[in-house]
């Protein structure tokens, strides 16, 4: 008998993405994200303290495009991360789990996303004024 080749168990291939599943896989790569942006936070806090030419060149690198848009990228994953984690305490209590609701919810913490990353990015464009 031929042995036919298919997955053990539901795959990738076979669901469409909803809402729920595509906001999950979002939290866990912005978790990353900040432990990243955390690693570099952390060598600019000691190159700001001990390094004045270490600070010098992070600050270069920092302030070039790519630097910006790494930047930018973390301030979106961090207000991602922490609106769905606002999102995830309500679950942990029990509350938003009906799917019209969790689909609500899902799109308000990526409009918060959005507005609060404009209003820090417009705030740091214009000078802080």
């Amino acid at each position: 008998m031929p042995q036919i080749q298919r997955p053990t168990s539901p795959h990738l291939t076979i669901y469409q993405p909803q809402i729920s599943s595509v906001l999950s896989i979002l939290h866990r790569m912005t978790g990353v994200a900040l432990y990243a942006g955390l690693v570099l936070l952390a060598y600019w806090l000691v190159t700001v303290a001990y390094n004045p030419t270490g600070y010098a060149e992070l600050h270069e690198c920092l302030s070039s495009w790519l630097g910006k848009a790494a930047l930018f990228g973390w301030t979106l994953a961090f207000y991602y991360h922490f609106g769905n984690g606002i999102r995830h305490l309500f679950w942990d209590i029990g509350k938003g789990f009906e799917l019209p609701t969790m689909a609500k919810s899902g799109w308000a913490v990526l409009i918060f996303t959005v507005l609060m990353t404009g209003f820090t990015w417009g705030s740091v464009i214009s000078g802080g004024n």
